[in-house]
């Protein structure tokens, strides 16, 4: 068989996504290889989303982790993870949320993003009310434009929160999302260049007298840049499941694809038409078609979608009657994980157990 074909892929109901272990084993040992010292890893758990996941890296001696909400901190927390960053300035009533996790789980090391002075002040005010002490990184705009303050604003604020009670800066977060070009040497220099800035404020940072601010860099796209400088802290998420777009984006990335969508046949339409029960709710559809491709059926075309069926194009409508499953890698596995409430777990060819994604839900306790 195939690496992705399923023994008893029958007992499955589709559409489903599978997890294949060994293959996310791999990659973790993958990733590994890539950094000089392990404690520099800080993979994002927005891809995975699921504990059994993040225990495999625990496994692997990886302890610092990234998240981008309070359900992702909480899972992390509650499989004792020692240092969990919640990459997100939280507003309104997640900074009370994020007081009582560090009030639930005080074996856990929580930090937060701030970019501005109004943040970092309400933020401050609940937790010095509670008399607890909560570590912060700022969050700087190197051109992705979404959040952050711009580096050359940075020490302003930096200095202003350390005259806040309650939060401490610790250090400096940057992504740099918008570079993602396929030529690795103009992501180099595009990365380099955004870097410079972080570098410049770090130095002032240093200059006025102040601890050496822990610098936490990139996403997968710039992953094997910054994993060449030495002390800066790395951020890949999509490494662990991998996807058809990364795949094809960035080459010098040998990860494998450990995460398959399936689906089934469900209508022959015509000769050369067929209907999956793959809609909107079962794959990421933030991006044009083709939004997954199909291992098993690399010729077929997307032809129209709706919320529970994927029509696509085939050129012999014969190899594909009603019930034939189709095996899909995502375009993007990130938001795709987040569709589904659980995994199946799939060993040796066979699905063997479930895995909940029980971060995909933007509350699990607190």
């Amino acid at each position: 068989m195939e690496w992705y074909q399923l023994s008893n892929v029958e007992q499955v109901d589709s559409p489903a996504i599978i997890l294949y272990r060994s293959r996310i084993e791999e990659n973790i040992e993958l990733l590994k290889t890539m950094i000089d010292d392990i404690g520099r890893l800080r993979p994002h758990v927005k891809t995975n989303k699921i504990s059994e996941v993040v225990e495999l890296m625990q496994q692997a001696g990886i302890s610092r982790y990234k998240c981008a909400t309070i359900a992702e901190a909480e899972m992390l927390a509650m499989v004792n993870a020692d240092d969990v960053f919640l990459a997100y300035q939280p507003v309104g009533p997640k900074v009370t949320r994020l007081l009582e996790l560090v009030l639930k789980y005080p074996k856990t090391r929580f930090a937060c993003l701030v970019d501005s002075a109004d943040a970092a002040q309400a933020i401050s005010q609940v937790f010095d009310a509670q008399s607890q002490h909560l570590q912060v990184y700022i969050d700087l705009n190197v051109g992705m434009n979404r959040t952050g303050i711009v580096p050359v604003k940075a020490f302003g604020l930096y200095k202003k929160i350390l005259t806040l009670p309650g939060i401490k800066p610790v250090g400096l977060h940057v992504y740099d999302g918008h570079i993602h070009d396929t030529d690795m040497g103009i992501r180099i220099e595009r990365c380099d260049a955004a870097f410079a800035l972080v570098e410049n404020l770090a130095d002032q940072i240093m200059e006025a007298g102040f601890p050496e601010p822990e610098i936490v860099a990139g996403g997968t796209p710039t992953f094997p840049i910054h994993a060449l400088r030495s002390g800066i802290q790395c951020s890949p998420g999509t490494f662990v499941f991998w996807d058809w777009g990364y795949a094809n984006n960035f080459p010098e990335q040998t990860f494998q694809w450990a995460a398959v969508v399936i689906s089934r046949v469900i209508s022959v339409i015509d000769s050369n038409h067929l209907c999956l029960d793959l809609g909107h709710k079962s794959i990421a559809a933030e991006n044009p078609q083709p939004r997954v491709f199909f291992v098993n059926a690399p010729e077929a075309v997307p032809v129209s979608q709706s919320e529970e069926h994927l029509v696509l194009k085939v050129d012999d409508i014969s190899k594909y009657p009603i019930g034939t499953v189709f095996y899909g890698i995502p375009k993007h596995i990130c938001p795709t994980v987040a569709l589904y409430e659980k995994a199946y777990v799939a060993n040796s060819g066979e699905i063997v157990s479930n895995w909940q994604i029980v971060a995909r839900d933007r509350q699990i306790i607190v």
